[in-house]
């Protein structure tokens, strides 16, 4: 196929036959473009409503279409924000954070203050970041058995502190693991 059979099949074919005229979506379009990204986007991480709103306003799309949207993926059930909030207090508890950094990330993933609030506070009255900090003081004190007790203590309240958890159980989990223990 020569240079001039290559150009009128170009022409014959529309390439330059829709010059000057954009095709201009319709509203379903639109809201079809805007389904198929947020279903994107939750294939590939779990989302809250808030960060997906977040990433489709960010992609282009129009408020009123992005909250179609989610609304629909509420009601099908591909959009859960209170299971999701509570699934992410538990991965935040299996890192030992404490409900201070706990309230932080699930802000940060775009969690509704409300929703992170109930989420936190339920944990917090089952007890789970008091044992998430007991588990961080045990790993310390395992980790720096041998070094003297400043230092010791001096790396528990830096870990504690930068996870979140709250003083007075930090206290209480000095005085038991480290102050009233015995040195071997």
């Amino acid at each position: 196929m020569g240079h001039q059979d290559i150009e009128r099949q170009g022409i014959e074919g529309g390439l330059g036959a829709s010059r000057g005229v954009q095709h201009v979506p319709d509203q379903e379009e639109v809201l079809d473009q805007c389904r198929e990204a947020a279903l994107r986007l939750l294939d590939a991480a779990d989302r809250p409503s808030g960060a997906l709103r977040e990433r489709l306003l960010a992609k282009g799309f129009a408020t009123d279409t992005v909250e179609d949207v989610i609304e629909r993926l509420i009601r099908v059930g591909l959009i859960n924000d209170e299971a999701y909030a509570h699934r992410a207090v538990q991965y935040c508890i299996a890192r030992m954070l404490g409900a201070r950094a706990t309230a932080a990330e699930l802000r940060r993933k775009g969690v509704e203050s409300r929703m992170a609030r109930e989420a936190v506070n339920q944990a917090e009255s089952a007890g789970l970041f008091e044992e998430a900090a007991w588990e961080l003081g045990r790993r310390i004190a395992a980790r720096t058995k041998g070094l003297d007790l400043a230092v010791r203590r001096r790396r528990f309240w830096g870990a504690g502190g930068r996870k979140g958890h709250n003083p007075a159980v930090l206290r209480t989990i000095e005085e038991s693991l480290f102050l009233n223990q015995e040195e071997d």
